[in-house]
């Protein structure tokens, strides 16, 4: 079984519902001195954070992979539960004296969010280190403290660990060089339409530019899928048609997840990013990024409902 290590934010999601739209309340005229508050409908408490959401879709899919970040004094609770799942959390360090990181997210009817992130523990992250860990198969560096994140990017070039850069939500908060650091080396580059503009825009690196030393540059498009680029060709692949919608929390990571799968048994684009988009789907229709299940044998046969094609592993 290949080894794989996931890092990024550990974190509880504080998942909240609006009943408007967020845009019928912003005044572009008002925008200077924006004061708002909105009165929600429901509250859940759900386990969640990058890293740990990607690691529970592996394990759904049969690996075990290795969850590698920072947690606080309350974190007890959810290792054990995460032991339970499948995934190994032997490399999670527990901070003393803080708190797990915390997500506030309010989405509206419209499937708007608006969020706040505490970073807690999670400002700890760049305690932990490649070097001391062995080897890996694969790597993905998802978000987590910016620190952190050049870091470990940075390690796993000096060690020659294959690696996915996923800089996610943090393309807000870095700065152009941090970004570049991170990608520099990465075999793959992973983002939403939104994150690589913004990649683009504070790196001047396009897809053709990334493509000199990636693999690939993925970039999801939540409704309209996903595309793939590798040298020479771009592979469209389609979102699976959703059940019902509950939560986008944690969507794109089960298509990490998904994909980092598909990765693991050496199959073709394709089928790596079809991975992605049944994985993220399951995520779509449940609220928060771990609460979904399903056998290995319920996931072959919505993706070959899906797609048309057999599915092996």
């Amino acid at each position: 079984m290949p080894r794989l290590i996931v890092t990024g934010s550990i974190a509880y999601d504080y998942l909240m519902t609006f009943p408007g739209a967020f845009t019928e309340l912003l005044l572009p005229e008002h925008l200077e001195r924006l004061s708002l508050s909105f009165l929600v409908d429901e509250m859940e408490k759900r386990r969640g954070g990058c890293a740990p959401n990607i690691a529970y879709t592996l394990a759904l899919l049969g690996e075990t992979p290795l969850l590698m970040g920072t947690a606080g004094q309350d974190f007890g609770e959810y290792r054990s539960w995460l032991e339970a799942a499948g995934v190994d959390t032997s490399l999670v360090h527990e901070v003393a004296g803080k708190f797990t990181a915390s997500f506030f997210c309010s989405t509206d009817r419209q499937n708007n969010q608006i969020a706040s992130f505490y970073t807690g523990a999670m400002a700890s992250a760049a305690e932990l280190s490649f070097r001391s860990v062995g080897g890996a198969d694969l790597v993905i560096i998802s978000p987590n403290d910016p620190k952190a994140m050049v870091q470990y990017a940075e390690e796993c070039r000096t060690l020659g660990l294959r690696y996915i850069f996923d800089p996610g939500q943090q393309c807000a908060r870095m700065e152009g060089p941090e970004l570049a650091a991170g990608l520099d080396g990465a075999n793959i580059v992973i983002s939403n339409d939104y994150e690589y503009e913004l990649i683009r825009e504070k790196t001047g690196l396009d897809v053709d530019a990334l493509l000199e030393k990636a693999e690939a540059v993925i970039v999801t498009k939540g409704e309209h899928g996903s595309s793939i680029h590798v040298p020479g060709r771009r592979i469209d692949v389609p979102a699976v048609q959703e059940r019902m919608i509950a939560d986008p929390t944690g969507v794109g990571d089960a298509y990490r997840g998904g994909l980092m799968k598909g990765l693991a048994l050496q199959a073709d684009w394709q089928t790596c990013g079809r991975m992605g988009s049944v994985a993220a789907t399951y995520a779509l229709e449940h609220v928060g990024g771990q609460s979904h299940a399903y056998t290995r044998e319920e996931f072959r046969a919505r993706y070959a409902d899906s797609f048309g094609a057999d599915l092996a592993f």
